[in-house]
């Protein structure tokens, strides 16, 4: 039995908030990919009236692409200090090299970090630092294996400068084996925010980060990260893990 001055929620409100719940626990997914989700599942229908396995197979499919287009929020830390990763996926290389020429950022070597995007990983591409736009280029190339060093001269390419705080960082969004378009709404001139939505590739690729002098590394090699989160380096003197920051 109910106490008397209990209050009781309607079930229509009760039901809205079980709809609220549902949407909140849904990744959302870029609108650039919803021609192909649609693409995706009409293909499965009509696969579907030819033989019916087929649908099925389509329908996995279409999942699929969904989850490639997922486009998660993320909590960025805020620093001019640091350099967060622009994409999901595995650190393959850190090492010194001069960028490519077509970045101006001169000819010495620079701190070069490259997160590899499989076909699993979200593929929404964010700033790796506050800034605004420089320049824009694309280059044309091949469509090699993303991971191979060379991959970053001679594949096809989108890259960005952007002027931050501590210097010019170059982005290099880098075409793989599958990928086949590069997409960038941003344009030279356009203030980006840290862990901004700048563009995406279509469908496994890999992202260079030039960071200018004065920045070290914060990650190793194989290491996983996330697009907007993960610190990629940092201004400032090398840190043992054991040394504390000071003053």
């Amino acid at each position: 039995m109910f106490a008397p001055n209990a209050t009781h929620e309607p079930i229509g409100h009760c039901a809205l908030h079980i709809i609220d719940s549902i949407r909140n626990a849904l990744v959302p997914i870029h609108r650039a990919g919803w021609p192909f989700i649609a693409g995706f599942f009409f293909a499965s229908i009509i696969l579907g009236l030819l033989w019916e396995p087929l649908f099925w197979i389509g329908l996995v499919l279409t999942a699929w692409c969904a989850y490639f287009f997922r486009d998660p929020e993320r909590v960025t830390p805020v620093s001019d200090d640091l350099v967060v990763s622009p994409a999901d996926g595995h650190v393959s290389l850190v090492g010194s090299i001069v960028p490519p020429q077509e970045l101006d950022l001169g000819e010495e070597p620079m701190l070069r970090i490259s997160v590899f995007m499989n076909v699993f990983d979200c593929h929404v591409n964010r700033a790796p630092v506050a800034g605004p736009i420089r320049q824009i280029v694309y280059q044309k190339g091949s469509f090699k294996n993303a991971e191979l060093d060379k991959a970053s001269e001679v594949n096809e390419r989108n890259s960005l400068v952007i002027d931050s705080v501590r210097g010019p960082v170059g982005v290099a969004q880098i075409a793989g084996l599958v990928a086949r378009r590069i997409i960038c709404w941003s344009k030279t001139g356009d203030g980006l925010q840290t862990g901004e939505r700048f563009g995406l590739i279509r469908f496994g690729s890999r992202l260079d980060i030039y960071c200018p002098p004065g920045f070290v590394p914060r990650v190793s090699e194989g290491q996983r990260a996330l697009a907007g989160e993960t610190v990629l380096a940092e201004f400032g003197e090398m840190l043992s893990p054991y040394e504390v920051r000071r003053g």
